[in-house]
């Protein structure tokens, strides 16, 4: 049994993780940390588990075997590293970090101090994807020119008569969140594509703003991989109804998905719409719970992890500076 304390409910998928916890028969909620404590002590409550306010008292408990964490994004580098130096495995959010060299930083502790990190980058196991991996190892599309990925939601368009969206506010926090639209939804556009075309040469981005006034609720960025390949990356809080999207151009064919839906344009494939079901990979924490009791090697890597927090940093600094960075 992994026994498990939950790090902070900022991230608004904590409770997600919470609830698969409790429904792994290897793990186990054993107490609740939050950096603030009324909100952890509620959620204490709600989890019938004990709040602890004192984070090094957590860490220094010899009960705990591993940490999920999802405080601010700003906390990640100083909790994970006091985490892994406690010998604690460790779960969390991505982003990771806001830089590379923090990052790197991160990994260099729990490398030390021998214990499993996993950051959650749960596109990269759908079966969707898988088929875009296929497409390029099977030479269904040939020489990849250009992938295309967008993730948008709704979260940050508020209804009539209301202040706010359904997203929190402090997600548009800048010094909590490190950013906005782009350092949080488009991480997912960020990592896939990443993985599709190989490694990025330079970044030219747009963090736009057009509703929010702290941070970017609207954003896209153009990549230029190693591979010859361009990346096209968007994200939005404040588009209504958009599907998900990736497109994988080549010099032989087409693959597009939309949510649940794939379809070819290939010279070496015959049907237009695939309906084949591949087997997704392991989701992020399972893989996880693997590494932790058997040693298995996660398919979520180190390289996905810095490459998406090099993206990140980069587009960043295209913005404020107006220009394509060299990396």
């Amino acid at each position: 049994m992994i026994k498990v304390a939950l790090l902070s409910r900022w991230h608004v998928h904590a409770d997600d993780y919470a609830g698969n916890v409790k429904e792994n028969d290897n793990m186990s909620i054993e107490v609740v940390w939050d950096e603030e404590v009324e909100r952890g002590e509620g959620w204490a409550r709600e989890l019938n588990v004990p709040f602890e306010q004192d984070l090094q008292a957590v860490l220094a408990n010899p009960n705990i075997d591993a940490v999920i964490v999802n405080t601010s994004t700003n906390m990640h580098k100083e909790v994970i590293i006091a985490a892994a130096k406690h010998k604690k495995h460790i779960f969390t959010e991505k982003v990771l970090a806001f830089t590379v060299q923090d990052a790197e930083e991160i990994y260099a502790a729990v490398q030390e101090a021998g214990v499993k990190l996993m950051v959650s980058l749960p596109r990269l196991t759908d079966n969707n994807f898988l088929y875009a991996e296929k497409s390029i190892n099977e030479g269904w599309i040939g020489k990849v020119t250009m992938v295309r990925c967008r993730f948008a939601h709704n979260g940050g368009v508020a209804p009539e008569g209301q202040e706010n969206g359904w997203l929190p506010a402090r997600f548009f926090d800048k010094e909590q969140a490190g950013g906005g639209a782009m350092i949080d939804l488009g991480a997912h556009p960020i990592y896939l594509t990443n993985r599709l075309a190989g490694k990025a040469a330079g970044v030219y981005a747009r963090l736009h703003k057009a509703n929010s006034t702290t941070v970017d609720d609207n954003s896209v960025l153009l990549v230029d991989y190693e591979s010859g390949a361009l990346g096209i990356i968007e994200t939005s809080f404040v588009s209504n109804g958009s599907p998900f999207q990736l497109e994988v151009y080549g010099t032989e064919g087409t693959l597009r998905i939309s949510d649940d839906k794939i379809h070819i344009n290939s010279a070496n494939v015959k049907s237009q719409e695939l309906t084949e079901v591949l087997p997704a990979l392991p989701m992020p924490m399972v893989q996880w719970i693997n590494a932790i009791k058997t040693g298995e090697t996660p398919t979520i890597t180190k390289e996905d992890v810095i490459n998406l927090t090099l993206i990140n940093e980069a587009a960043v600094k295209s913005h404020d500076e107006g220009r394509r960075i060299e990396l």
